[in-house]
């Protein structure tokens, strides 16, 4: 019989059983019911992983917000012991992939044909368990590459478009994408606060922490499913890994650009470059190492995380790149580094999916992480196939889309979940300092970032910044609540006796 909840959370630190999870996506449904069942006590907070995710959004695996609770992602082996010196390595890289076949090996028929048998056999076996399934189509390459196979295994899928802000509104294309599929099709447009209201409510139920730049969306949508009566929710994440990641020329100006350098924050408070995006974002990027940079989205520098802390550190969260050092220095080019970042950030990017379904009682399906479609990809398919001239990733899921549309805009532009930031701190500034006020046992320092910077968060820089503490400081405020709540049932009890 496990033990009870406030056994688990007034158990002292050397007593809470550690825990290891397989976070993989490609071996299947996650299990997190070792960490739901029996919280560790909000003691056990790891303070290096806090650190983590207000320096790049989530923790570095194998960690966690637990220092008792460790995941097997992508590139471990779960049958190693996360919690004893891991090895981390990732047998996705192109350099390591067996003799591929020679450019135009294979006729462009043949190559669509399989292309699309094995991508609607993985679509089946995913959704076996999802009676009523939601794709969450964002308008690019992989969802709608997604949902041609759809339209064959699941037509019972409903389509769900987010627009999260107005950098990017491809609703109207991928609506005609699904009707012309004959598939049923929603829009769902981002109110921050309302997004904000949800994930407040489900966060008691989400097993660990992160703060994806996506997260709030994929709450937002989460929820809308399950008031929609859904059961699953399809994910096109998971192709780029082994499809790979080509570099343009702003990742390569980046990569010149981030140095490693300490610039005094004074900087970011003078007029010209406080209202710049911009400039903010390359300053930012100056004191950044090159791998930390290819993770997306504005973070806080070193010196601001320390001072959010009140003690240095930013340092110890630095040195958990060195799990992934061998294969940092082994690979063979610069795709194969930032290949490397997207395998690491995996643990925020796909995580973010699945802590939201775990807390709406949702399956999760990630079709394009099925063992067999993956490995006929990475293994048989023509480089030129994968990467072509120019840069052009993904040319046969591209050619596959091309037999059922023509020239479509957003397989030529990138697609994404967007999300109101800084909507969100202008409806949520002062419920978020209050979070910050009750939280600073954990870090003092957030009142008064926030206040130093209440009038700088129209710029996207710093709203992202508010961002990571709107989603941090409740989810660590509802673990002290509930351990102090279960400590103090204990004692009514003992006093009741």
């Amino acid at each position: 019989m496990s033990a009870s909840l406030s056994e688990c959370r007034d158990a002292p630190i050397e007593a809470v059983k550690r825990i290891q999870i397989n976070t993989s996506p490609n071996d299947g449904e996650v299990d997190f019911s070792s960490v739901s069942d029996c919280h560790p006590d909000a003691s056990t907070f790891d303070l290096v992983s806090l650190a983590d995710i207000l320096r790049n959004a989530f923790v570095y695996p194998p960690h966690t917000i637990y220092r008792d609770v460790k995941i097997a992602a992508t590139g471990f082996d779960p049958a190693q012991d996360m919690h004893e010196n891991p090895i981390f390595h990732f047998q996705f890289q192109s350099a390591l992939a067996e003799s591929r076949p020679p450019a135009d090996a294979i006729d462009t028929d043949t190559l669509v044909s399989t292309y699309h048998q094995l991508l609607c056999d993985a679509v089946a076996r995913t959704t076996a368990g999802i009676k009523s399934p939601w794709l969450l189509q964002s308008g690019g390459k992989d969802s709608t590459s997604m949902a041609i196979a759809l339209a064959d295994v699941r037509p019972d899928t409903t389509c769900l478009t987010y627009l999260g802000g107005n950098e990017e509104n491809e609703v109207a294309s991928a609506r005609f994408v699904a009707h012309q599929l004959g598939l049923r099709h929603e829009a769902l447009v981002c109110d921050p606060g309302r997004a904000y209201d949800r994930y407040l409510a489900i966060l008691p139920r989400m097993p660990l922490l992160s703060a994806d730049f996506a997260a709030l969306s994929y709450v937002d949508l989460a929820t809308e499913v399950s008031l929609q009566r859904g059961d699953g929710i399809i994910d096109a994440l998971g192709s780029d890994q082994y499809f790979g990641v080509p570099l343009h020329r702003q990742d390569r100006i980046l990569a010149l650009l981030a140095r490693n350098l300490r610039v005094p924050q004074s900087l970011f408070k003078s007029r010209l470059i406080n209202r710049s995006f911009k400039l903010c974002f390359a300053l930012s990027t100056l004191q950044m190492g090159e791998f930390e940079r290819y993770f997306p989205g504005s973070r806080f520098t070193d010196s601001e995380v320390d001072a959010l802390f009140g003690w240095r550190v930013s340092n110890y969260s630095r040195q958990r790149m060195e799990t992934f050092h061998n294969d940092i220095v082994s690979a063979a080019s610069a795709e194969a580094v930032r290949r490397i970042s997207l395998v690491v950030g995996e643990s925020a990017h796909l995580a973010k999916g699945m802590y939201a379904t775990q807390a709406m009682h949702l399956r999760l399906a990630y079709p394009y992480c099925d063992k067999q479609f993956r490995d006929w990809i990475f293994h048989s398919i023509p480089d030129d196939q994968l990467i072509g001239p120019g840069g052009l990733n993904k040319v046969v899921m591209r050619q596959y889309i091309a037999k059922r549309f023509q020239q479509l805009p957003y397989v030529q532009a990138k697609g994404c979940f967007r999300f109101d930031l800084r909507g969100l701190a202008r409806q949520r500034f002062d419920q978020v300092h209050a979070f910050s006020l009750q939280a600073q046992s954990l870090l003092p320092g957030a009142p008064r970032w926030l206040e130093t910077h209440r009038n700088s968060l129209d710029n996207k820089y710093f709203a992202s910044k508010f961002y990571l503490l709107a989603m941090i400081l409740p989810w660590l405020l509802d673990r002290l609540h509930a351990t102090a709540t279960a400590r103090k049932d204990v004692i009514d009890e003992h006093a009741a006796l």
